[in-house]
């Protein structure tokens, strides 16, 4: 399952740069952009790997007002229109 989700990417002051993935509360940082977009697409499937394991990933995607496109077999968020990443959950 391929899941299409917002990255939302800050400069940080000391150097380097946060980022959050807003419609599932995960957070990362990188020291460049790119480095940044790699950790958080890491912690996402992370994240639902963990929850997909525990059996509340049905849940997890609900309450985040993912919807499944049957088609492409890609879950994509529609609410957010920010650079988009793309996570797959095994």
């Amino acid at each position: 399952m391929k899941i299409i989700f917002a990255a939302l990417i800050r400069a940080e002051r000391e150097g380097g740069y946060s980022v959050v993935c807003p419609e599932f509360g995960v957070a990362s940082q990188g020291e460049t952009i790119e480095e940044a977009k790699r950790n958080i697409v890491e912690a996402v499937e992370l994240y639902l790997e963990s929850a997909k394991d525990l059996g509340i990933l049905d849940e997890i995607l609900e309450e985040a007002g993912i919807e499944t496109m049957e088609q492409e077999e890609s879950i994509v968020l529609g609410e957010y229109v920010t650079t988009p990443l793309q996570a797959c959950v095994e």
